[in-house]
């Protein structure tokens, strides 16, 4: 256990907590149960649902336009999330590892990476729009606000990626 901690960086831990939440909460298997089995008008439904949100498809009867975005969607997820955990002070300020200062930067990392992957995929639809942007934007940084946590948890502890 001590080796492990001794090499974890905190963008790396992030990303790759990114990448599970992406690749199991985004898969067709999760999406359509949360989609079949919970109820979207209470909180724990809500939630599930939530989950599912950067979803990503490999067969499905949708046009192959809205298959892209959804996969492009789920893959800028993971890679903003390693690029504003990079950028973000929070991890790499920190004097102690696992502060809070950690923390809240691996979940606001989650936060903007959600909001701009939105906003990114939202240019490659057949009329984007400005309002439909700013919509995106809004559901991809409601995701990372409630689902974000789990990746400020994930980089606690870690070291700044670069010495």
């Amino acid at each position: 256990m001590a080796l492990t901690n001794r090499y974890k960086t905190a963008p790396g831990a992030g990303t790759i907590a990114a990448l599970i939440l992406v690749l199991v909460f985004g898969s067709p298997w999760y999406a359509d149960w949360a989609q079949d089995n919970t109820d979207p008008d209470t909180a724990g439904g809500w939630w599930l649902r939530l989950l599912a949100w950067p979803h990503w498809r490999f067969d499905s009867d949708d046009s192959l336009r809205s298959i892209v975005i959804g996969d492009l969607k789920a893959i800028l997820v993971v890679v903003l999330t390693l690029l504003f955990l990079y950028l973000l002070p929070g991890s790499q300020l920190a004097r102690a590892r696992g502060t809070v200062s950690q923390f809240f930067a691996g979940w606001a990392a989650y936060i903007f990476a959600g909001g701009f992957a939105a906003l990114l995929t939202t240019l490659f639809l057949a009329n984007p729009s400005l309002l439909g942007a700013f919509r995106t934007a809004g559901e991809g940084a409601t995701y990372g606000l409630f689902i974000g946590w789990i990746v400020g948890l994930a980089t606690l502890g870690g070291r700044r990626g670069t010495r």
